[in-house]
């Protein structure tokens, strides 16, 4: 009679990413998203940083989805 001896698999185990690699990424996609929302939100009037209405109308919809106020 053959025994079949045990088959070890190998485990998968978690690869930890330390926080001063991730962490970068995180403010650099909180002022990026900050700068998204700056432009869909606030770039009209008094506040605006480029002349003209071609930058309230590239994100007009945006701002009627997000909710904000645009006219």
């Amino acid at each position: 009679m053959l025994s079949n001896p045990a088959i070890s698999r190998p485990v998968a185990t978690p690869v930890a990413i330390p926080v001063r690699e991730w962490l970068p990424w995180i403010v650099f996609a909180g002022i990026v998203m900050l700068f998204l929302i700056y432009f869909v939100g606030a770039e009209q009037g008094a506040t605006a940083i480029f002349s003209g209405s071609y930058l309230h109308e590239w994100v007009h919809d945006s701002r009627h989805l997000t909710g904000f106020p645009c006219h």
